[in-house]
């Protein structure tokens, strides 16, 4: 399943990388509008009740799904509906732990395995601790995906390399989503210094609003990740997000395009 996620960062351009969490609003159509607008990865939030990562933007989309009775089941049923739709745009889970091993790391793998889920990103399991969901994912040919921050030093990047499939997520801020944005310089040395590490590709996230920053972030990385200022929109709009989302989408993608 990971050959999504290869074709996805083997194309001409870097990967436009699109965040929403499920349950907030109509997700089956907000995720066809990202994908319409030239999303090449989707990411899904599974919500959670104490997301810890998350700024007050993907903090009231948990609230808003969970308000609503979003299941770990739900978010089953909407990756496998979105997989039906769109047999050949990768799809990743992200979110926290307890959703995710309550059941057993093997019954979260194969439920990821027969909804049509490429990878996983787990905020809250570090690399030390890969053995409570990282074989079962692996096992499942699901990319257990990890995250590196401007505090992950040359000594434990290995640790985060170990394992890791799909891509590398890049923290670009040391902080929560959507709060505050990294000087470029700063992207540009760590995304030199990660991919000099590694033959994953590199994708940066966090702090990314403008199609501006996007292409900036784009002419040096392998994908830029957006999600706290899509997830506003679905806020704002509610039952006309779908339409902003493409259309903020398609500025993204376009960005991204011309920055090579």
């Amino acid at each position: 399943m990971t050959n999504r996620l290869s074709s996805a960062f083997s194309k001409p351009h870097p990967a436009l990388v699109c965040f929403i969490t499920a349950g907030d609003g109509d997700t089956a159509a907000n995720l066809d509008a990202l994908v319409a607008g030239g999303a090449d990865v989707i990411e899904l939030g599974m919500p959670f009740t104490d997301p810890m990562a998350d700024g007050p933007a993907i903090q009231e989309a948990n609230l808003r799904s969970l308000g609503k009775g979003t299941t770990t089941a739900d978010v089953f049923a909407i990756a496998a509906a979105f997989r039906q739709r769109h047999p050949e745009v990768p799809l990743v889970l992200m979110g926290y732990a307890n959703p995710m091993v309550r059941r057993g790391p093997e019954w979260f793998a194969d439920a990821c395995a027969r909804a049509g889920v490429d990878g996983v990103i787990c905020v809250d399991i570090p690399p030390e601790e890969d053995d409570a969901l990282g074989p079962q994912l692996r096992a499942a040919g699901i990319a257990p995906i990890r995250l590196a921050t401007p505090t992950t030093d040359a000594a434990r990047l290995p640790q985060v390399l170990e394992g890791s499939q799909g891509f590398l997520y890049y923290v670009s801020v040391a902080g929560i989503t959507g709060k505050q944005q990294a000087a470029q310089a700063s992207i540009e040395d760590a995304v030199a210094r990660l991919k000099a590490a590694t033959d994953l590709p590199v994708a940066v996230g966090f702090g990314v609003r403008t199609p501006e920053q996007a292409e900036a972030i784009a002419r040096v990385a392998d994908g830029v990740v957006v999600g706290s200022a899509l997830v506003e929109l679905v806020g704002e709009y509610g039952a006309e997000a779908p339409a902003k989302l493409r259309d903020f989408t398609a500025s993204l993608a376009a960005a991204v395009r011309a920055a090579r």
